[in-house]
């Protein structure tokens, strides 16, 4: 059968894929150019006015200063002079005659303070600007008394300045106050001084700095008057300065950028300027000012609550930037387009060759292993691949050959394999009740290779009226470990039938695995023999793991003396030790197999959890062991099992 034929052409596809691949790197590479353009004058740009705006914080913050500090400097003389009331008014007058920036001076006493002077009494010093000769205007009958900022200033009894106000005389300009507590003799807060600052002087200062930004930048013409706003704010957003007058103190920069939110930027600006902070750099903190998209800057002015902002619309700063992606847009256009027939015509005459290989390899893909390859005449990477198939022809033909010898072979190997687990399996005890017609034993084991055969092995049988019992692990897996479990099994079941102690029987197996063993191969062994009529009984440790013995609601560790392994060497003499079972009594035998399996972390089963398991447990051997075995797996989860696992329980059940 033919594969079918395909319209599509490889060198067309190759074509608009290269294309494609150009465009894509050339588009990225011009919004690259644009961004980094843009972002360059943003950062120079941001630089400027940051500098330009700390300027003025700073100047704007040396006026303040100079306030506060003329009234600083004045509270020791008036509290020197509490008892001379009369020339307190002369200080007020000198305070403001010496500090221009001062546009009213006044000190406000508590109730009652001086009776004689009556229920308020506030000298005051105001500089009038409407009279042409600058001249003091004396007086103030305003019930401060009843006044909030007058509670509010003594229950706080620490200098401030205080929020931006309007006067009644002077309704066109806010003011603000710097208040200072005076003390009595006795620390007593018994009046307060003030010192009220105009701020047009503020006004003045950032209609300069727009001025200055106006005048000297890269900015677009814009259809507003001003490119750039200079606004300073309370915490809160009211406008304590505006070019328009209507609306200081009255209007809120914050609800005027939250009703044209971009992306929640305008609500993180308006939570950084609550906080205090200070604006960064980046392209992407843009709200809408007057419909416009705008780049907001802002930082704090120190010593106040107050945030100075500058808002300057997104295409003052764009122009360059959009002028070279329109200069990159054109250039990729022009150069796709040169691009696209040059590597079509190209592409075309090289892809050529191919279309005579697909043939080819289509006979090649039927089995036709020796059908002939067209004749490449360039010396490329095309002619490396006509050589390549010329040799694949070969290598296909000699491995389809090998494939099916080894394929035999395998399926030889595994079956041979299955039938020594067969037989193994065969060798050991697996149909239970082992004793159904016996009333005092009961017994219960599994063993589980690592591999298709193991070498742990286990064993037991009956024979005057005693339980021949042993379990043991050959060193090693696979195949050698299992042929030599097979012969400790049947050297077990030989040496028992003519000796009832257990270290005769592992004296005389270790004489027989010791010799003529090239391989070094050992076993370590635990052999038992229970005399079913008293439960005394005897066994034998070679180096194996110690069993536990399962008794009185109790688990405990059988002692084993210190026996090396079978196998080792010829002549160890091998000890007895003696325990008296009791109706009841279990015991549980395992391979290392079972405390030292590994989960996915390498962390072991360990014997604590062996031992928590049994004591938890039943004492009937089968339910014993199932429940060892659901305790390892849970553990071991997705870990491969690293070694064989066999398990023994024997119970001693007479006259239960």
């Amino acid at each position: 059968m033919k594969s079918k034929k395909y319209n599509r052409s490889f060198a067309r596809r190759l074509s608009w894929w290269v294309m494609l691949v150009l465009f894509i790197m050339m588009s990225g590479l011009g919004f690259l150019i644009y961004h980094l353009t843009k972002s360059v004058i943003v950062e120079v740009s941001a630089d400027r006015f940051h500098g330009n705006m700390q300027s003025s914080d700073v100047t704007i913050g040396n006026v303040m200063s100079d306030v506060s500090v003329a009234v600083i400097n004045n509270v020791n003389y008036v509290e020197d002079r509490l008892g001379q009331p009369d020339q307190i008014q002369a200080i007020m007058e000198r305070i403001v005659e010496q500090n221009p920036r001062i546009r009213s001076c006044g000190i406000s006493f508590i109730e009652n303070y001086y009776p004689q002077k009556g229920r308020a009494f506030c000298p005051y010093m105001c500089r009038d600007s409407v009279n042409p000769d600058n001249q003091p205007v004396v007086g103030l009958t305003d019930d401060y008394l009843e006044q909030e900022w007058f509670r509010e200033a003594i229950s706080a009894d620490s200098a401030f300045w205080s929020k931006p106000f309007f006067d009644g005389r002077y309704a066109q300009t806010p003011l603000i106050a710097y208040m200072h507590p005076i003390h009595d003799r006795q620390g007593r807060t018994v009046a307060i001084l003030g010192a009220d600052l105009s701020l047009d002087f503020m006004t003045r200062q950032l209609q300069e700095q727009d001025s200055i930004f106006n005048e000297d930048t890269w900015a677009i013409p814009m259809s507003v008057d001003k490119v750039f706003s200079s606004y300073v704010l309370a915490r809160d957003g009211t406008y304590i300065t505006h070019p328009e007058h209507r609306r200081i103190l009255k209007g809120n920069f914050y609800d005027h950028i939250k009703d044209a939110d971009v992306q929640g930027l305008a609500r993180e600006a308006i939570r950084y300027m609550s906080a205090g902070k200070k604006s960064d750099n980046e392209t992407d903190k843009v709200v809408l000012v007057n419909r416009v998209k705008t780049y907001l800057f802002y930082e704090p002015i120190n010593g106040t609550d107050w945030m100075l902002a500058l808002s300057v619309p997104i295409m003052s700063l764009d122009l360059i930037g959009i002028l070279v992606g329109i200069l990159m847009v054109l250039l990729i256009a022009f150069m796709l387009l040169v691009t696209f027939f040059v590597c079509r015509h190209a592409i075309k005459r090289v892809a050529m060759p191919l279309k005579q290989l697909a043939a080819t390899a289509d006979e090649v893909a039927y089995g036709q292993f020796n059908t002939a390859l067209p004749t490449i005449k360039s010396r490329d990477e095309i002619h490396l691949l006509r050589d390549s198939f010329e040799n694949m022809q070969h290598s296909l033909a000699t491995y389809v050959e090998e494939l099916k010898n080894a394929t035999a072979a395998k399926a030889s190997m595994e079956s041979e394999l299955k039938i020594a687990h067969d037989i193994q399996m065969s060798m050991l005890p697996k149909t239970y009740p082992a004793f159904p017609d016996r009333h005092d034993i009961d017994i219960y084991g599994v063993v589980m290779p690592a591999k298709a055969v193991g070498g742990d092995l286990y064993d037991f049988f009956i024979r005057d009226e005693k339980l021949f019992f042993c379990i043991g692990d050959v060193s090693g897996k696979g195949v050698p470990a299992s042929l030599v479990m097979a012969v400790t099994r049947s050297l077990f079941r030989n040496i028992s039938a003519y000796t009832q102690e257990p270290s005769h029987i592992m004296i005389a197996l270790n004489e027989a695995l010791s010799s003529n063993n090239e391989a070094g191969m050992f076993v370590t062994l635990c052999i038992g023999v229970l005399d079913l009529s008293s439960g005394l009984m005897n066994y034998s440790n070679a180096g194996h793991n110690p069993p536990l013995l399962l008794a009185d609601s109790d688990v405990k560790i059988l002692p084993c003396d210190p026996n090396i392994p079978a196998g080792v060497l010829p002549e160890w003499q091998y000890t007895d030790q003696h325990l008296q079972l009791k109706t009841g009594d279990s015991l549980f035998l395992y391979t290392d197999g079972l405390n030292e399996a590994e989960d996915d972390h390498h962390n072991q089963f360990g014997l604590d959890r062996m031992l928590q398991v049994a004591q938890f447990a039943s004492n009937q051997p089968q339910r014993l062991i199932e429940a060892m075995t659901t305790s390892v797996k849970l553990f071991m989860g997705n870990a491969e099992q690293s070694d064989d696992l066999t398990m023994l329980a024997i119970q001693y059940t007479l006259n239960l």
